[in-house]
């Protein structure tokens, strides 16, 4: 955040000043952070007395970390600040009970008080995460503030206070506060009591309202016209690779599509916000401990490649995809994809030109910001010079990677695609280059990196020995291979190697140990609990992808449906039995896209089966009031 002061900004971590209560406050100009004192993103992890604050130095570690010194409680993980004052309880960190908290609108009869947290909602100043400061004075015309990530300068000599706010109370009583910024909005204050005179009413929402429901568009022969326009490269592939202009791959499939609610989509969006925080928890904790890395079945010779990865903190993901369940039963996360390239073209674009031209006008698309999302992680990406964007042969990748390229020259990168590694080389200097003699520095890959790590274990024959020395920065007789490219250290690639811990599903029982009960979580266990057997479950491969290689067994332990696969080779997880909703024969699941760590949009994909493959179809998802 900025601010609109005239004192120079401070460096990271500079002591801005102290709070009531004798709470350090600290810059957080991440611009200005020293690497040597910040090597590592767990650097940037703040305890105290053992216990996680937050990030330093953000909004919310502060907030949590001044009522921890000040009152014994915090508030539980958020993924935005905004989330905060949906929250009703806090826990005692000194016998682990629970406090109520209340939450009152700006302008509530029930006025701010001392202790208070005070939380924006996400806009303007405080774009995508709202904002949250601890109340220090409440007088009738003004409030007193304290508070992190606004401004990153010194305070004056004797200020205890980040900021004042004009105040008016109104002539019914009500109490109310205007934002230092024009463009940001105040929701209210949360208050740890019991009283809930005048306090928000926190429900849960009507669970009937994360039914998916199944819509008909009239038959007006619009399958028999094109829709699609192929002088565009990435949809002239998306033809070709569905053999006509559909999105469907069954004839009877072309009149339908699916409807969520805006409710349902508010809470997708906040499953994405909080889940995507708790799974980069979770691979932080993993390589923190090589037992558990252990069991990621990825060889140990690239762990400190992965390690070094994880901790360059500008080695972000720009994109992922999650896999839910949405139904009354409620919402649950299957996985994380965060390396993988499919669907954003389908949600993107194609259901968008689908709806348009089959005349399905109810309600939005479901991915209306995804390209604008991704063209923003573009601009904010490091890439500096050509990007080269690697694929496969396959035609379905052709799709993905044309529509890559066209979101990121929109973002003003240049890019070269570059189909399999028969036109690599090396140049004079040992470096990898493409068929023009263009040094590869950045790239974004459609290639899963076990497909990288299969062929470094293919050319060591699984010696380890040989994997510990092998070399992907010496150039060799041979042509490059992708692992000569993807390994290198001087290339970085989009998505980096350590989304490799939070794609594989041993990071599920990982979560479920960290986050136990969870409510968008479901069991997951390395072995086979009883608790598994009784209620049914789910055998998966810790590295499988398109949904090979699945069984799922009822609570008798009879096998109730399995596909076939290349991974039968893999290490297995078991995770508890949730089905897909069946949605008029079609078991539906609802995917959400992750755009520099944030909800950007969703899409829907389904089949007669009870598992979602790469033979799956998407089906038109829209979201109505």
């Amino acid at each position: 955040m900025t601010s609109d002061s005239s004192r120079p900004v401070a460096p990271f971590g500079t002591l801005l000043g102290i709070a009531p209560g004798n709470v350090p406050v600290y810059s957080s100009d991440y611009d200005s952070a020293d690497d040597n004192e910040l090597p590592n993103r767990h650097a940037y992890r703040s305890y105290v007395d053992g216990i996680f604050m937050g990030y330093k130095w953000q909004c919310v570690e502060f907030a949590r970390r001044w009522l921890y010194l000040n009152k014994g409680y915090i508030f539980d993980d958020v993924a935005m600040a905004y989330d905060i004052f949906r929250l009703t309880s806090a826990r005692l960190i000194a016998d682990e009970s629970r406090l109520p908290l209340k939450s009152f609108r700006n302008g509530s009869l029930r006025h701010p008080e001392v202790g208070s947290l005070l939380i924006w909602s996400e806009g303007g100043e405080f774009e995508i995460t709202g904002h949250v400061a601890i109340v220090t004075k409440v007088l009738p015309d003004r409030l007193y503030l304290v508070e992190q990530n606004v401004g990153h300068q010194v305070w004056p000599e004797g200020q205890d206070y980040s900021r004042v706010l004009d105040a008016r109370i109104s002539k019914d009583g009500g109490y109310w506060l205007r934002c230092s910024y024009g463009d940001a909005s105040i929701l209210g204050w949360v208050i740890q009591t019991d009283d809930d005179l005048h306090a928000e009413n926190i429900e849960p929402d009507d669970p009937a309202l994360f039914d998916l429901q199944i819509r008909h568009v009239p038959n007006k022969g619009q399958a028999s016209r094109a829709w699609l326009n192929i002088a565009n490269p990435a949809e002239e592939a998306f033809v070709d690779m569905m053999g006509g202009h559909k999105l469907a791959s069954r004839p009877e499939d072309d009149y339908k599509y699916m409807v969520i609610t805006d409710t349902a989509e508010r809470e997708l969006k906040r499953a994405t916000n909080e889940l995507h925080a708790l799974f980069m928890h979770a691979t932080d904790y993993v390589l923190q401990n090589d037992e558990l890395l252990s069991s990621f079945n990825i060889p140990p010779a690239l762990w400190p490649k992965i390690h070094q990865s994880w901790d360059n903190r500008r080695n972000q993901m720009i994109t992922g995809r999650f896999d839910f369940s949405l139904s009354a039963k409620g919402i649950k996360v299957y996985e994380y994809n965060c390396d993988s390239a499919s669907c954003y073209m389908e949600a993107g674009i194609i259901q968008e030109k689908w709806a348009e031209h089959y005349g399905a006008t109810e309600g939005e698309g479901s991915a209306t910001d995804l390209v604008d999302e991704l063209i923003e992680a573009w601009k904010n990406s490091a890439v500096k010079g050509v990007i080269h964007i690697m694929q496969d042969t396959d035609l379905e990748e052709n799709y993905h990677a044309l529509f890559m390229k066209r979101t990121m020259e929109k973002a003003g990168l240049v890019c070269k695609v570059i189909k399999g590694v028969s036109s690599l080389s090396w140049d004079e200097d040992g470096d990898v280059v493409d068929a023009d003699g263009v040094k590869i520095c950045w790239v974004w890959k459609t290639w899963a990196w076990e497909t990288a790590l299969d062929q470094i274990r293919a050319e060591c024959d699984d010696d380890e020995q040989r994997l510990r020395d092998y070399q992907t920065d010496m150039p060799r007789n041979e042509a490059p291979r992708l692992v000569d490219v993807l390994l290198r250290k001087d290339v970085m690639v989009y998505e980096p190697l350590w989304t490799l811990i939070p794609s594989n599903k041993a990071i599920l029982p990982v979560l479920w140990m960290l986050f136990p009960n969870h409510p968008y979580l479901l069991e997951s266990s390395f072995e086979l609990s009883d608790s598994l057997k009784n209620n049914g479950y789910v055998s998966k491969p810790i590295a499988g992808r398109c949904g090979f290689n699945i069984s799922l067994y009822d609570g008798e332990e009879a096998l109730m449906e399995e596909t076939a696969g290349r991974f039968s080779h893999q290490d297995q997880i078991f995770q508890a039995l949730w089905k897909l909703p069946d949605i008029e024969g079609y078991r539906s699941q609802v995917c959400t896209f992750s755009v520099a760590g944030h909800y950007a949009g969703s899409c829907l994909r389904v089949d007669p089966s009870l598992v979602i493959t790469k033979d799956s179809d998407l089906m038109t998802l829209r979201v109505i009031e």
